[in-house]
């Protein structure tokens, strides 16, 4: 009996000892340079409208006029934005050129690998490379050149690199180009942190669930995968059947609904935690869905990922399973 109480003091002092450090900040923060992609909308526009508020000094590239513009009239003369595609090279080393001269010598304290596109979420066999080619450039290869670029700035201020990854980088629900990324942002991610160990960089990656953005607008995922389905050869939608689509979409809108988590600041939050605290995670895995379910999920046998997930899939008309 003894021993059994023993364990579980130990237990519970083990956690408190981990809370108290995880709540340690770093002081002196304000003032310090961060980079975020992707603030059009969504995660990268919230944040860099908390990060703002709280004394950074944040660059907050916008794929879009619009949406720097939109972003600049609503924050402090502090924040200044630029416009950036991630897919574009040359546009990634001349907004870093421009990062470095505003930085100097101070380097930059964080880095938030942010921007990312859903693509198509359809079976494989109805797509085509350049389904695959852009969620791959964007979510991935561009998130690489990004931080390849930012990376002396960011080892000059032993500073942060925070990369938003998804569930969907531990369990890929259906075919396209996103998942596959998002495994590969995993990747990097595992190796950048070990990688930068030795230079004080620390490297967080966060993992949301379903959350309502505009990538995740349930209109345009529609839209996309109609277009797609129309374009089918015959051959190919008379392996799925006619009703197939309809079928299968009222499936997926009816996971979505019980899956999807309205309130996005808790992936800012996390954003913050991994800026600010003395004690940053490894991983963020934010969101009900993603901890109650896609999380253990990732972490079970494939018979039983194989299992749940097909039953939320809509039946061929004829199987063609032997």
């Amino acid at each position: 009996m003894l021993f059994y109480v023993l364990l579980f003091l130990g237990i519970v002092s083990l956690w408190w000892h981990w809370k108290a450090r995880d709540r340690i900040k770093v002081t002196n923060l304000t003032g310090k340079y961060i980079f975020i992609t992707g603030c059009d909308t969504g995660f990268g526009n919230m944040a860099a409208k908390i990060f703002d508020i709280k004394g950074f000094r944040v660059f907050a590239s916008c794929l879009t006029e619009t949406g720097a513009k939109e972003l600049k009239a609503v924050t402090s003369n502090q924040l200044q934005t630029v416009l950036l595609d991630v897919r574009d090279s040359d546009n990634v080393k001349k907004v870093a050129a421009w990062v470095k001269a505003e930085v100097q010598a101070e380097g930059l304290w964080g880095l938030v690998n942010n921007a990312g596109i859903m693509g198509p979420s359809v079976p494989t066999d109805w797509l085509d490379i350049e389904h695959f080619r852009e969620p791959i450039e964007v979510n991935l290869i561009g998130l690489i050149n990004v931080t390849i670029n930012m990376l002396p700035l960011i080892k000059k201020a032993k500073g942060r690199i925070v990369n938003v990854s998804s569930v969907g980088g531990r369990l890929a629900f259906s075919g396209g180009g996103y998942f596959p990324s998002k495994f590969g942002v995993e990747g990097f991610n595992d190796s950048l942190r070990r990688d930068m160990a030795a230079f004080g960089v620390k490297v967080c990656c966060i993992q949301p669930g379903l959350f309502k953005t505009a990538l995740t607008d349930p209109a345009n995922v529609m839209k996309e995968k109609e277009v797609i389905w129309n374009k089918l050869p015959p051959d190919i939608k008379m392996q799925y059947g006619e009703d197939y689509f309809q079928k299968d979409a009222a499936k997926k809108q009816k996971l979505s609904k019980i899956c999807l988590n309205k309130d996005i600041s808790l992936v800012v939050q996390c954003m913050e935690h991994a800026l600010t605290s003395l004690h940053p995670r490894a991983h963020y895995v934010v969101g009900q869905d993603a901890k109650l379910f896609w999380n253990p999920l990732s972490r079970m046998p494939a018979v039983i990922q194989d299992f749940l997930l097909l039953r939320n899939r809509a039946d061929l008309v004829v199987s063609h399973a032997k």
